[in-house]
């Protein structure tokens, strides 16, 4: 198994390229930057931010890995 730290720098080092901070851009403008509209179905809404809480988890890990 991998330690944490290990992981975490792993994503620091994936998303420090130019092209892993436009992948990180994207997800971002496709989850976190996007909001739907107030017919949006209960199970929209709990997609999204399922999503959202992904990109948020792979952010603290790429900081995590950058500060540790």
């Amino acid at each position: 198994m991998t330690d944490n730290k290990d992981i975490e720098k792993s994503y620091a080092r994936a998303f420090a390229s130019a092209e892993g901070a436009r992948v990180l851009e994207h997800l971002r403008s496709i989850t976190i930057e996007r909001f739907l509209g107030p017919d949006a179905s209960d199970a929209a809404l709990r997609h999204l931010e399922g999503q959202r809480a992904l990109v948020h988890q792979i952010e603290l890990l790429i900081e995590r890995g950058k500060n540790g």
